[in-house]
Order: structure tokens, then sequence, then C-alpha cells
């Protein structure tokens, strides 16, 4: 049976992909900047005699492996390559070796399981029909996305795939485990960066200035307001400041503050009334106190839609590669992926990988100093990429 061959095989190449793993882990890169390790998934594909094709969209991969009869139907993987600017904590033999660089979402655990389930699928090329496109995309982590580059360098196009999956690490799931959601799945993103402008001066004489810090203080709160008076209640909304900067001493009103925050939602036309809604507040609010204020709103990734046929199908594949006991349905989730582009082009499914140790005492969690994966992991995910993946083509 092609299941037994592909766990066979999953166990086969899992050492391979651990170290695969370990090394990538050790030697991260910033978005934009993966070159390296472009040159490093470069080596392994041509050593196992994998055409691709390097530098789409910046530093990405796309890799086809084709079966007996490639024209038939082109389906793609995914899998992201850029780290974190995170300092690590870890102590371990293949802690990150480049000061303040970690791969602190998982993308090293990605491409490693992307690179096992090549192995498998090119084992196995003549068992199956059509064509089975590998993406390896740069930038996840930074607007405007890496997707979103490899989009407009035609990755999803000559021919256009009629199906695309991603796999994303999960650290409050347990290794062995996987996790799906039909429909809208993830939220968009915006940053929303605000200054507030008046005339700074003393502290002991605010008659004779305009309070900037008071006037961003009553910005941040009233903002509240476009979610909770004004966001369609079956709407997931999140509106967060995290960053603000009022850079005057204990008797100084600065001229300026700095307010940097994140809107996420997950239908379109809202998220366009939203922008217009906290542009009009931010900015009358500060004229009404005597400032001014400047918005800018960078729009980021769209929100991430799973294909409902597609997810219902995988699901029930994951159920049949791993026991039912080993998937579980997940929840909507506010954080965002540029994955998003690609499902907004054609059906996708985007699910997620357990990493989970259970004898951990913490959640490793994503984009902490203390990120790591149960590697037991690997075998599973690339296991159940190649698997899912012969069976949609």
């Amino acid at each position: 049976m092609l299941k037994e061959k592909i766990r066979q095989l999953s166990s086969k190449f899992s050492a391979e992909m651990i170290a695969i793993r370990r090394h990538l882990h050790t030697y991260p890169e910033l978005s934009e900047k993966e070159e390296k390790t472009a040159a490093y998934i470069c080596e392994k594909l041509t050593e196992w005699a994998i055409p691709f094709t390097p530098n789409v969209g910046g530093h990405g991969i796309v890799a086809e492996i084709r079966g007996r009869k490639p024209d038939s139907q082109l389906i793609a993987l995914r899998a992201d390559m850029d780290a974190l600017p995170i300092v690590e904590r870890n102590e371990v033999s293949y802690k990150s070796c480049i000061p303040g660089v970690m791969h602190a979402c998982g993308h090293d655990v990605h491409m490693a399981c992307l690179l096992g389930a090549i192995l498998i699928l090119n084992s196995l090329k003549h068992e199956f029909d059509g064509t089975i496109r590998l993406i390896f995309q740069p930038s996840e982590e930074k607007f405007p996305g890496g997707a979103l580059a490899m989009i407009n360098d035609a990755v999803l196009e000559n021919p256009r795939p009629g199906k695309i999956f991603g796999q994303h690490v999960l650290p409050t799931l347990e290794a062995g485990k996987v996790g799906f959601k039909a429909g809208r799945y993830m939220a968009s993103t915006d940053e929303v960066y605000l200054t507030v402008r008046g005339r700074g001066g003393h502290a002991a004489t605010p008659e004779l200035n305009t309070d900037t810090v008071l006037i961003a203080s009553h910005i941040v709160v009233a903002l509240q307001q476009v979610v909770s008076r004004s966001a369609p209640p079956g709407i997931p909304t999140v509106l967060s400041f995290g960053k603000f900067i009022a850079n005057g001493r204990t008797n100084i009103i600065p001229g300026e503050v700095k307010i940097d925050g994140t809107f996420r939602t997950f239908d379109e036309t809202w998220r366009a009334q939203a922008h217009e809604k906290i542009t009009t507040l931010a900015q009358g609010m500060a004229q009404s106190m005597g400032g001014d204020c400047e918005v800018f709103i960078d729009k980021g990734y769209p929100y991430l839609v799973n294909d409902e046929e597609l997810t219902e199908k995988s699901k029930r594949l994951a159920i049949e590669f791993l026991g039912r006991e080993n998937v579980v349905d997940l929840e909507q989730r506010m954080t965002a992926e540029d994955f998003a582009y690609y499902s907004h082009i054609v059906p996708a499914c985007f699910y997620r990988l357990g990493v989970k140790n259970p004898g951990w005492k913490e959640i490793r969690n994503l984009h902490t100093d203390i990120f790591d994966a149960d590697e037991s992991s690997i075998e599973t995910g690339m296991g159940l990429m190649a698997w899912i993946a012969v069976n949609n083509i």
C-alpha cells in the first residue's frame, strides 16, 4: 500500500531531516536575507537530482516532481524560510550561532518537513500522476510578505496549481498530532502608525503647551471604540497598541508622540471601513485637543481562508494516516500568515503540526526566545504532507 510505503520512507529519512532542521536552526537568516538558507536547500535539491528554479520572489526556490502523467494535474506544497530578530535562550547543540537571530516560528521545521516530503515523493513518483510544485518561500515575517513577491514572479502560473497546501507548527499541540480548520482560519494584519504633534514645552506650564502625551493617551483609549462599538458582531476584530513613545522628561512635554499598533480582522469590507474610522477618530481627537495626528496604516496580509471541501478531505486523509485520536479541530486565530495570499487565488489548506514535547515544563511558544520543537514531529509532518499530496494529485 502507498500509505505504508510513505510511512516507511518517513521513518527512513527522519534522521536526515532532523539533521537538516538542526543545521537550519543553527544558521538562521532574517527576512529578505535568506541567501545561505536558499543555497543550502539548492544544494540538497541538486544532490537529490530534483529540478528547481532559484531566486523566485527574492531568495525563493521552486522545484517540481513530475509523476507518470505530469500534465494531468498540478498541486503545490509550500514552506517558509525566514527567521526572527530574537536572541535564543535555549542551551541546545543546535542553538543559533547568529547573534540576535533565531528560528522562533518553526520555519526550520517547515523546511525540513518539505524536504522530507520531497524525498518521499521523488521515491514514489512512478506511483502517482500529475506534478507537485514545491515552494520554498522567503520573508513570511515581514511586510509585504514573500508570498506576494513569489506570486508576482508567477509561482502560481504556467500552469496554475489546482490546490496548495501549507503546514505550520503549533507549540500547544503535542507532537504526533495535527489540526485543521475549514473556512476563515487566520486574520488579516495591518500595522497602524500614529504620530501626534503639538507645541511641546515645560511640564510646569501646560497652559502654554499642547499636551501631546495626553492627546495620544486619549486616542489610544478612544480607538477601542472601533472594536467595541463599530465592528460587526460576527466578525472577530482586534486593535492593539504595543509601542508608545513620548520622548520627553519628567518636566518636558514632547512635541511629538509615536504610537504603533496592529489591526486584525476577517472581512475585507469591514477592514477598509475600520481603516477609515481609525484615521477619522485619531485625527479628530487630536484636533479637538489642539494638536494634529498623522495616521499611516500599512496594509498587510489578507485573512487566510481554507477551502471547505479541500480541508475536510485533508482532515480525513490525516485521520487515515495518523489515526482519529491524533487529528483535532482548531479554532480561528487572530495571528496572521502570508500564506493567505495563496488562499485567495487557488483552493488552499493550511493546517497545524503539533510540536509539543509532553515532558517540557512550559510551552515553548512561537516568537519567544525558548521556542523549540519535539523533533519526532518532523517524521509526522513530512509523511503527512506526502500522503496528502499523493491523494490530491
